[in-house]
């Protein structure tokens, strides 16, 4: 599962441009609290993991150094999609979504300031970043997502 999220996201160095950026950081997300109740989570009950350093680069998290960055990740499968978490050394956080149909979204984001990046893979290596309106339709439903498994796990 982590070989295939990491090569996934080796798509995303191609489109290191591609951001959509997030709120403002003095505007209140509703999904803050989500967002830190799953860190917490992953901090007490997440596997070690790590987010290669391209990968980094593409999101604009590189260390200096240039290394793959640690992570506390969890992931889960149900009939059709795959879900991949992680909290990165810097608080923030990656979301991964593989659908069914082959398109892998991705969510990048802070604890502090929500959604920052949001694009999807599709089929074919292309990767588009996602309208505002949609990408925080679906971060939403994400972080509700993973806002469910840490208070019933």
């Amino acid at each position: 599962m982590r070989r295939f999220a990491l090569a996934v996201l080796v798509l995303l160095c191609a489109s290191a441009g591609a951001a959509t950026p997030g709120a403002a950081p003095d505007q209140a997300s509703p999904e803050l609290v989500g967002l830190r109740s799953v860190a917490g989570w992953l901090k007490v009950h997440g596997s070690e993991g790590y987010l290669g350093a391209e990968v980094a680069r593409a999101l604009g998290i590189a260390r200096a150094d240039g290394a793959d960055l640690d992570a506390r990740q969890r992931g889960f499968r149900n009939a059709s999609v795959l879900r991949v978490a992680q909290l990165l050394p810097d608080t923030s956080m990656l979301f991964m979504v593989q659908e069914p149909h082959g398109a892998v979204y991705f969510y990048h984001s802070t604890l502090s300031g929500g959604l920052r990046r949001a694009l999807v893979s599709l089929p074919g290596r292309t990767v588009l970043r996602l309208e505002a309106g949609e990408a925080e339709s679906k971060f939403r439903s994400e972080v509700l997502y993973w806002e469910d498994k840490a208070a019933n796990r």
